[in-house]
């Protein structure tokens, strides 16, 4: 797998924000247990990046799939984790200092900085195949929402509602800290909303059933 690779595979696979891929460890991956532990996550601020908590302040354990596992595992073969220290909470110099070992980093070993990995390499991807227009010879990337990053963590939650999970279990996945919350970005990937309620009540006061009560 390719080393770039990797970013999109955690994020379409596990719905991690892209903070939290760019943190990961090796430490984090419980093949065993077909896990994941978001602990930390990769920020920049002011051209400076830092470790800090998952968004929310919580560390919180996430399915995943047999297809990320195998993945990741072909991976760790190729790409060897790489130590890297970096300001703990904020990037102010003053921070201490914590040392991770990362899944992701640049061919120089240092942590990947997510706006310069977007506009290298994202956005030419979604080019290259067509999703957006390439961009003119020294103009930027046109900023949109609907093909950001992020939208790996949207196309997640919708399969995994479209499968019929619960909003619950998916919410704990995301790190939302309420399923309501999870709802209102969501409820419209619930497949048959409402129709699974009339089933059931059709089942129950189906005529013949009914009949043979009386």
């Amino acid at each position: 797998m390719l080393r770039v690779a990797a970013d999109v595979v955690l994020a379409l696979g596990c719905g991690l924000r892209q903070g939290e891929v760019l943190g990961l460890s090796p430490e984090d991956v419980d093949f065993a247990r077909g896990v994941l532990r978001v602990r930390r996550q990769v920020q920049l601020l002011g051209g400076r990046m830092y470790f800090t908590l998952p968004k929310g302040g919580k560390a919180r354990v996430v399915d995943m799939p047999e297809s990320v596992a195998s993945a990741l595992a072909e991976y760790f073969m190729e790409y060897p984790a790489v130590e890297v220290e970096l300001p703990w909470g904020g990037p102010e110099p003053e921070r201490e200092t914590r040392k991770f070992a990362l899944i992701l980093t640049t061919t120089y070993g240092n942590a990947i900085r997510a706006n310069l990995f977007n506009v290298q390499i994202w956005k030419p991807a979604l080019a290259a195949a067509g999703v957006i227009p390439m961009r003119e010879k020294g103009a930027r990337w046109k900023a949109s929402r609907k093909d950001g990053f992020h939208v790996l963590r949207h196309t997640y939650a919708s399969i995994i509602l479209e499968a019929g999970e619960s909003v619950a279990t998916l919410a704990r996945w995301l790190g939302h800290s309420s399923p309501t919350i999870t709802l209102d970005h969501y409820a419209h990937f619930m497949p048959e909303s409402g129709g699974k309620g009339r089933k059931a009540f059709d089942g129950w006061l189906d005529p013949t059933a009914l009949a043979m009560a009386a």
